[in-house]
């Protein structure tokens, strides 16, 4: 399996354990969490959709029958008239038990750029040892990246135009940048992870202050 293949199969288990959605809901969703946009087409998720059904991850139910959609259809459900019924998907025992094993994956796999994102977006459902272990891994990969960027950018500046020397102090910042935010997510996890931010208030200081003005 792909890089991308794993990282959309990842992406559908998780949107399905929420809960069960039809293939035009679940795209939808999948392109708000992948930005993949355009390129995730019906012809990429509905192979996707095929060999979880066989692997028995899915479950694909079948459309309800005509009489039981026009009498739910009456009763005031959301279902359009001409609009063909679709196939529902919902997650089998072994699914939510894939998925789990693909969340406690923190090697190499889970660092790169196809797969990142999509951990990061399930992060909640991890626990801090592997979060930080993929944190830290993204963390090194870009500041390798990073550095093989600044090497040969400073090669090549002579011969460069003003257009790509431009373009390459985006790509640079747009790496550290990145590298920054990954410190500030290690350190806060170490720390505690995400608690109560450090500007808010505290509820029962402020309660006791107004006692005191009254």
């Amino acid at each position: 399996m792909t890089r991308r293949g794993a990282a959309l199969e990842l992406a559908v288990l998780g949107l399905l354990h929420d809960a069960p959605m039809h293939g035009y809901e679940l795209r939808k969703q999948l392109i708000a969490l992948l930005g993949w946009g355009r390129v995730l087409s019906y012809g990429t998720l509905y192979p996707c959709l095929k060999a979880l059904v066989k692997d028995g991850y899915i479950v694909a139910d079948p459309p309800a029958p005509k009489a039981k959609a026009a009498k739910s259809a009456k009763a005031g459900s959301d279902t359009v008239r001409g609009r063909r019924n679709r196939i529902v998907y919902r997650l089998t025992a072994e699914g939510k038990e894939r998925f789990a094993q693909s969340l406690e994956e923190s090697g190499p796999a889970a660092w790169d750029d196809e797969s990142f994102g999509v951990r990061f977006a399930f992060f909640a459902r991890t626990d801090s040892p592997t979060r930080v272990r993929i944190l830290e891994g993204r963390r090194s990969r870009l500041e390798e990246r990073l550095e093989n960027v600044r090497t040969s950018t400073q090669r090549g500046r002579e011969r460069a135009d003003s257009y790509t020397l431009e373009l390459q102090r985006h790509g640079l910042e747009s790496v550290e940048r990145e590298v920054r935010w990954l410190t500030e997510l290690i350190d806060r996890e170490r720390s505690g992870g995400y608690g109560k931010p450090a500007d808010e208030p505290d509820a029962g200081k402020n309660d006791k202050t107004s006692e005191n003005h009254e």
